[in-house]
């Protein structure tokens, strides 16, 4: 067993990098099965998450060369099988990205309904729409989900609601379709605009990426090509609430501004001193800090991705703050773990309500997911006294080095390793 063991009450200070987008990363690894070539991907980030995606490509056939620890060169060239392996697909919600390029490359695809974290029901059925107005139909068996078709032409796509996973399905299936596709009431996030711009540099014909409306063309066949992912947002995002949080002083390097605008007009609201320069921010944790209410939202709202960690913070201010999660139906699992720090929080469907409190106080806890770990790493961080927290693999599937990087910012954190049984410390 695998678990973070924090001394909290440390002021974070100086400086930290972040890294390649996680949630960027794990669509584009799988799109480079769509190039006819070599691709090399640079700023890939050294997560969990991408170590599945790259052994799911390994074992389809894929040659894989690391350059370096965050560079890669994949050729998709040789693989000859559209299907996932069955173990490897249930463990991330991001394998559902592999039906979307293995249809556009094969015309068919088959892998297993996706895992991932759980907060929620997370349906496929937008996905699945797409597939089908391009010219693909869908079998589900045994778990697993079948797309075959004679041929893919483009189509004009309306989605019922918007959905980021089923905006990059829909880029991946058509790039290479005859004709024209047109997506509407697509997801704008900047992982979807970093998507597009990888398949527009293998030669693919995308417009409007970043908006409601995506234009595709289809192109007969796509180059390999060199490409350097975007920083990580929410990455970004959690190391601007943990320096609020411990009252530090944090310039975090590797950013794009504009893409962290909502978590910094929040930031600001409650109190904390946000400088901004051409790519990083500074954050400087002030106290008292004020309450706020926050409502997630597709891009350009407030990312749902960053709610366990503006909630750890929303504890620390003065007054009633409330929380309303606009996106799935069950994120707040994290809260009873964050009343066992002493937080004050209850839970009303999507709606959280949080009474400020002066500290949080130790304990041991567990991470449900991977957002609400790196909430609760926060929190510990700010608390008084050593935290445990159980159940990290969580954390591991999207940061980094991240008690490398909190070490490096003065936290008392370290990882430590224990047997899961008597009968392993036996053998």
């Amino acid at each position: 067993m695998e678990k973070y063991v924090i001394n909290g009450g440390v002021k974070l200070r100086g400086e930290v990098v972040i890294s390649g987008a996680k949630n960027a990363a794990v669509a584009i690894l799988p799109a480079t099965i769509l190039a006819n070539g070599p691709c090399i991907i640079e700023n890939i980030p050294n997560i969990s998450d991408v170590s599945v995606i790259i052994k799911i490509l390994s074992e389809m056939g894929a040659d894989i060369r690391v350059i370096n620890k965050n560079t890669l060169e994949i050729d998709t060239t040789h693989i000859t099988l559209p299907e996932v392996p069955y173990e490897k697909a249930r463990q991330m919600r991001a394998s559902s990205y592999f039906l979307g390029a293995l249809l556009g490359r094969f015309r068919e695809s088959k892998v297993a309904l996706p895992g991932g974290c759980d907060f929620g029901v997370r349906p496929i059925d937008q996905h699945i729409k797409c597939f089908k107005a391009l010219g693909a139909e869908c079998d589900l068996q045994f778990g697993m989900i079948q797309l075959k078709a004679k041929e893919l032409n483009g189509t004009h796509l309306y989605f019922d609601v918007v959905t980021v996973g089923g905006t990059i399905n829909a880029m991946l299936a058509s790039v290479l379709a005859n004709g024209q596709t047109i997506i509407e009431n697509a997801a704008k996030e900047p992982h979807i605009v970093d998507l597009a711009n990888f398949l527009n540099s293998m030669g693919a014909d995308i417009m409007g990426a970043g908006t409601d409306v995506i234009k595709i063309r289809g192109v007969k066949t796509l180059h390999g090509t060199s490409y350097s992912i975007i920083p990580d947002q929410i990455e970004a995002g959690t190391y601007m609430v943990a320096a609020a949080a411990s009252q530090g002083d944090v310039l975090i390097k590797n950013i794009i501004p504009k893409h962290l605008e909502s978590i910094t007009s929040k930031l600001e609201k409650i109190g904390v001193t946000v400088i901004e320069y051409d790519d990083s921010i500074r954050v400087i944790g002030n106290r008292p800090l004020l309450k706020a209410n926050i409502k997630t939202m597709p891009h350009p709202g407030f990312p749902t991705d960053m709610q366990p960690q503006i909630s750890v913070l929303l504890c620390l201010c003065e007054g009633t703050s409330i929380v309303t999660e606009g996106i799935w139906d069950n994120r707040f699992k994290y809260v009873d773990e964050l009343r066992r720090l002493g937080a004050d929080i209850s839970v009303d469907g999507r709606v959280a309500i949080i009474e400020g409190i002066k500290k949080f106080t130790s304990a041991p806890v567990k991470a449900t997911d991977l957002r609400a770990g790196a909430a609760l790493v926060i929190a510990a961080l700010a608390a008084e006294g050593e935290t445990v927290i159980e159940d990290i693999y969580h954390i591991e599937r999207g940061y980094e080095d991240i008690v490398l990087k909190l070490r490096r910012l003065g936290a008392d954190i370290k990882k430590i390793v224990t047997p899961d049984s008597v009968l392993e410390q036996v053998l």
